[in-house]
């Protein structure tokens, strides 16, 4: 996708230095696993800063495994962009310093952005802006079925779903694929109903996996959705075979590119009225590796300074569709773009999902996603596929 980033001016004082502070020997390494649609804002920063940068773009899957390896040889970037998950395990490592270090605490951001960046009771990485899961819906299906309001409760979401279900299209869909991906989608259900990842057998979270097989058995959800990506389900979506779906911001480019569905958002709803929604955040974090010349961190800390300043906070959700990290600057954001404010509104009741656990995060995810699995495919009920989950 091709989004222009309108890059709005910074002031010196928001990135933290001026280019006679630059002590730098070589450009700096920008090390992500983005494409060149955020190469503006960098070079945005590298300006503003007077810092030369060199950016390293990795694929995705990659990263991790090289950055382990650069740490063993000592051959870590400057500048680290970091999945939120993937923070505390690479803190834990040692390869990162504090941000404090460079008088960054996280000040004026959402708390929960700050847990996700925080290991052992220090900030390691910081982001601009974040992302997280709502439920797109087909404003035409609803209109055509008399249906004038969104659901708020299980309840409603699954008659909701059978009422919009009909020959070629469900009412429902998400991805309940067996990957951190899959497990990802399940925490708004879980959570938002009171269950846990430090036991998966309690009976929020029964309940919780009890409703996605209920939708199932409906024939509201496709029986294919233990193989479909978010990208395949937004596909369903556009295609006119899902009439709800669940997924995220990342997803408005390709819907407003399209027009043969007309689309609106609302939270994903809880079991209980009274329960508010509470789901994961995404999106990725910077950071300062430890590379051991400390002339070069201070300033790598000073360009991660700029990149999370509230300037650059507004201008790298416009390029990436995602919700602003500071609260002032997402109601802002929400109010230019009603399509973000749903977004906007569940980030403020978001949970990071290292919050818990921290490095042990994606153990708990894998046993989520193998219990979504097994009780979908009808090898055992809710309760008894968490109970073998959990035990694994």
């Amino acid at each position: 996708m091709t989004v222009a980033a309108v890059l709005i001016p910074l002031t010196l004082s928001a990135c933290g230095g001026t280019a006679a502070d630059a002590q730098a020997t070589g450009p700096l390494v920008i090390q992500d696993y983005y494409d060149e649609l955020h190469d503006p804002l960098y070079r945005s920063c590298a300006r503003q800063t007077g810092l030369d940068i060199r950016i390293d773009h990795v694929a995705g899957p990659g990263l991790i495994p090289k950055v382990l390896q650069q740490s063993s040889s000592r051959t870590l970037p400057d500048v680290l962009m970091l999945d939120n998950p993937d923070v505390q395990q690479i803190a834990e490592s040692g390869a990162l310093t504090p941000l404090s270090d460079y008088g960054l605490h996280g000040e004026g951001m959402t708390p929960a952005v700050v847990k996700a960046g925080t290991y052992a009771g220090k900030v390691y990485g910081l982001a601009p802006s974040v992302n997280t899961l709502s439920i797109f819906y087909n404003k035409a299906l609803f209109r055509a079925a008399g249906i004038t309001k969104v659901p708020r409760t299980w309840d409603e979401l699954r008659a909701t779903a059978k009422r919009l279900t009909a020959p070629g299209r469900y009412g429902f869909a998400m991805s309940n694929v067996n990957t951190y991906e899959g497990s990802w989608q399940f925490l708004p259900f879980m959570w938002g109903n009171g269950g846990t990842e430090q036991d998966i057998t309690t009976p929020p979270t029964v309940q919780a996996l009890r409703f996605l097989v209920d939708l199932q058995n409906d024939g509201s959800m496709s029986k294919s959705s233990i193989i479909w990506s978010q990208d395949d389900v937004i596909d369903q979506f556009m295609a006119g075979k899902a009439a709800m779906v669940v997924n995220g911001p990342w997803q408005i480019p390709a819907l407003r590119k399209q027009h043969e569905v007309d689309w609106g958002t609302f939270t994903i709803p809880t079991r209980l009225a009274t329960q508010p929604t509470v789901a994961p955040l995404g999106g990725e974090l910077f950071t300062v590796p430890r590379t051991g010349d400390k002339a070069r961190m201070a300033e790598a800390g000073r360009f991660v300074r700029c990149l999370v300043s509230p300037e650059l906070q507004r201008e790298t959700a416009k390029v990436t569709q995602t919700v602003p990290t500071n609260p002032g600057v997402a109601d802002r954001a929400a109010a230019e773009d009603p399509a973000i404010a749903t977004f906007v509104t569940t980030v403020r009741t978001a949970r990071s999902r290292t919050a818990t656990l921290g490095p042990d995060w994606p153990k708990a995810a894998t046993k989520i996603y193998n219990a979504v699995q097994i009780a979908l495919t009808g090898k055992a009920a809710p309760a008894e596929a968490l109970r073998q989950a959990q035990g694994e």
